[in-house]
């Protein structure tokens, strides 16, 4: 500790009031070692005194300046508290009681001392005070020889140094290369610091503790990774990566029902005879009969499945375990046949209850198939799933569901009679089903009186529930866009154009000769579709261009035709000479030099269709009834992904010159519509032109005026 504190101890010695400083000692408290050290001289320097002159008493004055003088004479160091006090240096007593017996002085001279300022104190080698140095001080300093020793810090930025008379201070170093030959040269001696040692405290202290938290970090990933907590309480052990992920409901709580399920009628009567089984297994064992044990729902994306099981579990109300296949796949082997005995173990304890497994065809695959050999894990996931589902004894009242877009792939095991007994197809919707279906997503929506769900369904052939439902909100986003209070008919409108076709492009920079172009072409394939009998009506043409399209002709399918899959050979013609409508127009009106590539889908449409109809239909002559050129394997049931050819090269010439013989009919029957319906055409071209948007009213008040007549092969 510094000297500094000299004033203040020799104020205190003295009574004076300093009470900003520092505040009273409390008399429990025992003085500090330099203020007894102080009490000693003065102790001392009285019994100098007067072993020299027994019969003299010092006064204040004189205690004071020979206290004064020894502090003066005495080194900073002996008032640190980490060192012993040195013993005070003798001062000459006569002079001092010279001084202090003179007759002469008065009382003055000794207020003169008491009030005089403190005195500073100061090394006698003259060193800078303080324990941070400038690097010159430092400098002069060693050149004086009053540096002993320094240390460098480790990074050779700053040093500690320790002086003759033991003050010690720290100095910031600059990048100075003859720093060392200094140091050296006067003498001193030089170490580095290996560290500071606050930071080989916590360096210790993380060397002490890195292994217990890696290992508390390791394990905590893990459990997440592998499933997460899991017994009793949500406390489980280091090995619970086997537990099942399924979502255990003990009270189902889906809030759906079979009344929020809409165009899936039959698969919801199956349905129905399982949440009859579970409310009411009596009047089914009466009978002797089993109701199946595992139901597989098999049917398109977005038809429904999921939806369904949830209605079930919401129907039944009871305990409802929902998981997807792929949560059973897992890096290490065996985990997936763990964790379906966990789940079935917990189903069986909760019974009766539901299991629903989504996309089983993850781990249902057939086993050891496909080009790539078996896997391991999956196998033996499977194999699991075949025990547990073989297991049940008798009506436990556990009952699978599971449901799959690839029922083509399964292992056959798991669809014999006793596990997967049953099959639900939840198949696309009809007319009907799509009404029933656009009711239930236009609930909470605000509709305009124009809107027409009859319509909108017969304009929606295939779509599927989750079409449907995207249908509605993107018409909703349209009118909020717009800005508009209710959703018509026209953002529905819309709102399919851009599902089917993609996103208007109002901005689009088009010419009037492309204009033009694009009007004709289109009403070349209206024209010829609705000329051509028993087909599809004309729902709406439009020029304006969306995604990779010019324009569009929308055609409204048959529902009995597009339901049954059955297609005849007239239909199939006709389609092939409306796709060729739109070619056959370019050319009639703008000549042969100056068609366009706009035809280029059209022409890949008729030639498939042509090839179908020799190669597999048998609607040729010279082929027969002789299906060729069957088509490639599938890949997921190991396969070869192309099959190899099963008729001679004289067949194939023979099927090349069929095909373009149904071509060339094909377009000779457009031209000659195009031709003789030229009026219509360019009367609904220069509609298109004004308009860009004609509906299929507006389309057959021409045909009606121009008394247009369908064409008669």
């Amino acid at each position: 500790m510094a000297s500094t504190s000299n004033p203040l101890l020799s104020s205190a010695f003295f009574g004076t009031q300093l009470h900003h400083l520092s505040p009273p000692t409390p008399k429990s408290i025992k003085p500090s070692l330099p203020l007894l050290f102080l009490s000693k001289r003065k102790l001392i320097i009285t019994q100098s005194i007067l072993n020299k002159n027994p019969n003299s008493i010092p006064s204040q004055a004189t205690l004071a300046a020979l206290i004064f003088s020894s502090i003066a004479q005495t080194t900073p160091s002996a008032l640190a508290i980490d060192n012993p006090p040195s013993p005070p240096v003798p001062v000459p007593v006569p002079v001092i009681q010279a001084e202090a017996t003179k007759p002469n002085s008065s009382p003055f001279s000794q207020n003169l001392l008491l009030s005089a300022p403190k005195p500073q104190t100061q090394s006698p080698s003259d060193l800078p005070e303080g324990t941070q140095w400038r690097y010159s001080e430092f400098l002069n300093a060693v050149k004086k020889g009053k540096v002993e020793r320094v240390r460098f810090s480790k990074d050779g930025g700053s040093l500690q140094l320790s002086a003759l008379d033991g003050r010690r201070a720290s100095v910031t170093v600059p990048n100075d290369p003859d720093l060392i030959d200094i140091l050296a040269t006067n003498g001193v001696d030089i170490s580095v610091s290996e560290g500071e040692s606050g930071n080989n405290l916590f360096t210790f202290i993380g060397n002490l503790l890195f292994p217990v938290l890696a290992f508390a970090g390791l394990f905590f990933l893990f459990r997440r990774a592998q499933g997460g907590p899991g017994g009793p309480g949500g406390l489980g052990g280091p090995m619970d990566f086997g537990r099942s992920k399924s979502k255990f409901q003990e009270v189902p709580e889906t809030g759906v029902t079979f009344a929020d399920v809409a165009g899936a009628d039959q698969a919801k009567l199956e349905l129905q005879e399982v949440v009859d089984f579970l409310k009411n297994p009596d009047k089914y064992t009466a009978l002797g009969a089993k109701i199946p044990k595992g139901c597989l729902l098999v049917g398109p994306p977005g038809t429904g499945k999921t939806l369904l099981a949830r209605a079930v579990s919401g129907e039944a109300g009871v305990p409802f375990f929902s998981c997807a296949a792929s949560e059973f796949v897992e890096l290490f082997v065996g985990v997936g046949a763990s964790r379906v005995r966990d789940l079935f173990e917990k189903a069986k304890s909760k019974a009766p209850c539901i299991v629903f497994i989504d996309e089983i065809d993850a781990v249902g695959r057939q086993r050891g198939a496909g080009l790539g050999g078996g896997n391991d894990e999956r196998e033996q996931t499977i194999n699991q799933l075949l025990t547990e589902m073989d297991g049940f004894s008798g009506n436990s009242g556990v009952i699978v569901l599971a449901a799959t877009n690839r029922p083509d792939v399964l292992d056959s095991a798991l669809l014999r009679p006793g596990r997967f007994d049953r099959q639900v197809t939840v198949d696309r919707p009809d007319v009907a089903g799509r009404v029933k279906i656009l009711q239930v997503h236009s609930r909470g929506k605000a509709l305009a009186k124009d809107v027409d769900f009859d319509k909108i369904a017969r304009r929606t052939p295939g779509f599927t529930g989750a079409d449907l439902q995207n249908l509605m909100n993107e018409a909703a986003i349209l009118a909020a866009r717009r800005d508009l209070k209710e959703i018509s008919k026209d953002e529905i409108s819309d709102a399919l154009e851009r599902i089917i076709a993609g996103p208007e492009k109002k901005n689009a920079v088009v010419s009037d000769e492309k204009k033009k172009l694009v009007a004709y072409h289109e009403a070349g394939h209206a024209l010829v579709g609705a000329l051509m009998p028993e087909y599809d009506p004309v729902a709406k043409i439009s020029i304006i261009p969306r995604g990779q399209a010019g324009g569009l002709t929308f055609f409204a399918p048959s529902e009995e035709r597009l339901e049954s899959g059955l297609y005849s050979r007239s239909y199939l013609e006709n389609q092939m000479a409306v796709a060729l409508g739109g070619r056959v127009a370019e050319e009639v009106i703008f000549g042969q030099d100056n068609v366009t590539t706009g035809a280029s889908n059209d022409f890949m449409q008729v030639s498939r269709v042509a090839r179908q109809m020799v190669e597999r239909f048998g609607f040729s002559k010279k082929i027969g009834q002789v299906a060729i050129g069957g088509p490639g394997g599938n890949p997921f049931m190991g396969q070869q992904m192309s099959s190899q050819k099963d008729y001679s090269m004289a067949t194939a010439d023979v099927v090349d010159a069929e095909v373009r013989e149904l071509v060339e009919k094909a377009y000779s029957r457009a031209k000659q519509i195009m031709t003789t319906h030229i009026d219509i055409l360019h009367k609904l071209a220069q509609l298109l032109i004004e308009k860009e948007t004609v509906d299929g009213e507006e389309f057959m008040s021409l045909f009606i005026d121009g008394k247009a007549e369908l064409f008669v092969a």
